[in-house]
């Protein structure tokens, strides 16, 4: 069964967070969207650099969670502080866990779920400098390379993204987890 996936991201998203889940969705025979506040294109950031500009599919305006079956959110430093501020991106990550709908976060994308007030009581894991903040927010934080936890998924930097890529795929496979929750 084919499946849509929605990849939120802005300018300054870590390239190969962004391009190897959506590249790994796509062998599923599956469809993976760029969902941003902005139309157009929007710049990634790699070794220490601006890289490749990548194309927006919908606006967070123009996209509903409803129109899809699973969320990633890619990290890179600057991509979730520009979108932590965005009311709707915010928003739509919500409705994901509302709609019990499978997630998957790398690096300092779990700063997106602070932000949404998804991960009390979560067993996670992210970059390390997010570690404290997952913490403060009532994450439990672990350093392993991927974690599962009811729909889900986390990993830590870009060197964890076949594991990452692997668990995303499976807990889409599953479908809605009864105990993912907003």
């Amino acid at each position: 069964m084919e499946k849509r996936v929605a990849i939120l991201a802005t300018n300054g998203f870590e390239e190969s967070e962004l391009q190897s889940p959506k590249e790994y969705l796509e062998q599923q025979g599956w469809t993976a969207e760029i969902v941003s506040p902005e139309s157009g294109t929007i710049k990634s950031w790699t070794n220490g650099n601006w890289g490749k500009d990548f194309k927006v599919d919908r606006t967070v305006s123009e996209a509903s969670a409803s129109d899809y079956h699973a969320l990633v959110l890619p990290g890179g430093v600057i991509n979730p502080d520009l979108l932590r501020r965005d009311k709707k991106a915010v928003q739509l990550i919500k409705d994901f866990f509302e709609q019990k709908k499978p997630v998957a976060a790398i690096c300092h994308g779990p700063q997106m779920l602070i932000e949404a007030d998804v991960v009390d009581g979560r067993k996670i894991t992210s970059f390390s400098s997010v570690k404290t903040d997952l913490i403060n927010a009532g994450a439990e934080w672990v350093d392993e390379e991927v974690v599962v936890d009811n729909g889900l998924v986390t990993s830590r930097t870009p060197n964890d993204l076949p594991a990452f890529n692997k668990k995303m795929v499976e807990e889409i496979k599953e479908g809605k987890h009864e105990l993912q929750r907003a």
